[in-house]
């Protein structure tokens, strides 16, 4: 289970939201010094989310994160704002190794099929989701726009609908555990394994080896997960970088 600490990036700065909320934030210092800190320690790859990128659909941190791309020696997979060939190909352009589509994997018809088809095995979904009910049904929605608006599209259907693409994988994040450093959502986690055959990577609450442990012994229908992307328990030390690429290597 691979192991990929996470870099989140707003107005210049690293930071750490609270269930994606942008009036949570918690500011943790440079972003480059952060993730040569996160390389220094052991990481083989690092997760970098522009997230005014994310909220309004512009490279706003463009230099900071082609900075820790170019910089460091290891690839570097980057999401927000990921909604045109253009941006995707730009990012591509300035040495980044992967990207990561979310709202326009939603709300675009095809462009998930057609990206991941000009670059495959190069395009991640991100399927960050929140449990909401609607029309008296429970449903883990997709959140889209920097996770400030819902898409109406359950997680099921939108795995469903991507059997098949050439992808990288998929990133399954639950909103309601992100940054709460509360554990990680193991049953969620299970059903995307179980209903798709792409890659699944963890994202959210993880806090602790205990809760790597929890991932890397999670198997449902033979499959297990092949990485867990871990923010805030790094950002606050909760968590050692060291440690937890141990852990997921063994």
């Amino acid at each position: 289970m691979e192991c990929i600490p996470a870099v989140d990036i707003r107005g210049g700065k690293a930071v750490r939201l609270l269930r994606g909320e942008f009036s949570s934030e918690t500011v943790f210092g440079d972003p480059l010094e952060i993730a040569e800190s996160y390389v220094a320690s052991g990481a083989r790859r690092l997760h970098v989310v522009d997230l005014d990128a994310a909220l309004t659909g512009s490279l706003v941190n463009f230099d900071a994160v082609v900075s820790i791309a170019t910089s460091l020696g290891v690839p570097v997979q980057v999401g927000g704002g990921v909604r045109t060939f253009g941006v995707a190909e730009k990012l591509f352009s300035a040495g980044v190794d992967r990207v990561v589509v979310g709202t326009a994997g939603v709300l675009e018809d095809g462009f998930l099929a057609d990206l991941s088809s000009r670059f495959p095995a190069r395009v991640f979904f991100g399927l960050d989701h929140r449990r909401v009910e609607v029309d008296g049904h429970v449903m883990r929605e997709l959140a889209v726009r920097g996770w400030t608006e819902g898409s109406r599209l359950d997680l099921e259907g939108a795995i469903a609908a991507i059997e098949g693409l050439p992808l990288a994988g998929v990133i399954v994040t639950d909103i309601t555990r992100d940054g709460t450093l509360s554990g990680p959502d193991l049953a969620g986690l299970g059903d995307a394994l179980e209903s798709t055959t792409h890659s699944v990577y963890a994202s959210g609450g993880v806090a602790s080896v205990t809760d790597l442990e929890a991932l890397a012994s999670l198997r449902k229908g033979g499959r297990a997960l092949s990485g867990v992307i871990i923010g805030r328990a790094f950002a606050s030390r909760a968590l050692s970088v060291e440690e937890a690429v141990t852990v997921c290597a063994r």
